[in-house]
């Protein structure tokens, strides 16, 4: 190997680790259609109800929008974790509009969410077990390796769930005076408006931090060399006990050489 080897490998890999840290990322968080479903329905709400001010035709329709993109990821056999979750939210924003019977309201549950999702990244990474590290870890099949065995992975995690915390934090502290203050109209293009930016900028931190990290331990890949291993020792002691395991062979030892000595000499030839 040259001098000049040893650079373009490192290189490689960097871009590799960077490479999978995409993948993963898009795969946690949903990606374009990801961002989509979380989009449209809230989308859908205001736009009808600044138009015509109706609550009810406002919330159907964005339940039913949220219905629909699940059928279709159900159609494609894709998964609906993300899917499902924008249908549990509005459906939870369309009952607390229609019991209040303030359309103000069908926001309300998302931004407690948001509020609550802020603390709970802060409250785990002041207690050492960063959320976006319990996210993401069987993501890079790492599962909790990360903890003890991977500090500097530990710390890119903690460093992520803060910036999620600040970020969401920042969002609710706009997002509650409007819920006060401002009309229905207001408070809801401005929700669409905060629903992409932030989140995009958390996820841009998050993979800035995890690029920099060390590489994730395949505890997946650890699980099965060990059982692989765990294979070949029970196979052996099988082996052994049948008496079928092969032995060395002949002379390996010195016991079939010509003119060995059973003592461990050797018998010169007259």
């Amino acid at each position: 190997m040259t001098s000049l080897d040893k650079p373009t490998e490192d290189t490689t890999e960097a871009d590799d680790s960077r490479a999978v840290t995409e993948a993963a990322l898009f795969e946690a968080f949903g990606g374009l259609r990801g961002m989509i479903e979380t989009v449209l329905p809230g989308l859908l709400f205001v736009t009808i109800f600044t138009l015509n001010n109706d609550l009810h035709m406002s919330a159907i329709a964005a339940l039913a929008v949220s219905l629909v993109l699940v059928v279709v990821r159900l159609v494609m056999k894709d998964t609906v974790k993300h899917a499902f979750s924008g249908v549990f939210g509005v459906a939870f924003g369309v009952v607390f509009a229609m019991m209040t019977d303030n359309a103000k309201n069908f926001y309300l549950p998302g931004m407690l969410y948001t509020l609550g999702l802020a603390l709970a990244y802060i409250v785990t990474s002041l207690a050492g077990v960063p959320l976006i590290g319990l996210i993401l870890g069987p993501v890079f099949k790492e599962n909790l390796s990360w903890r003890t065995r991977n500090p500097g992975r530990k710390k890119a995690y903690t460093k992520a769930s803060y910036a999620w915390g600040l970020i969401l934090l920042a969002k609710s502290a706009i997002l509650f005076p409007l819920y006060w203050f401002a009309d229905t109209e207001q408070l809801g293009w401005v929700l669409v408006t905060l629903k992409i930016p932030p989140f995009l900028l958390a996820v841009w931190l998050t993979w800035v931090f995890l690029a920099k990290a060390p590489a994730p331990i395949d505890v997946f890949a650890e699980m099965e060399a060990a059982e692989e291993a765990e294979k070949a020792g029970r196979e052996r002691r099988e082996q052994e006990a049948d008496g079928t395991l092969p032995g060395p062979p002949s002379g390996a030892d010195g016991a079939d050489v010509e003119g060995a000595d059973p003592r461990g000499g050797r018998h010169r030839k007259a």
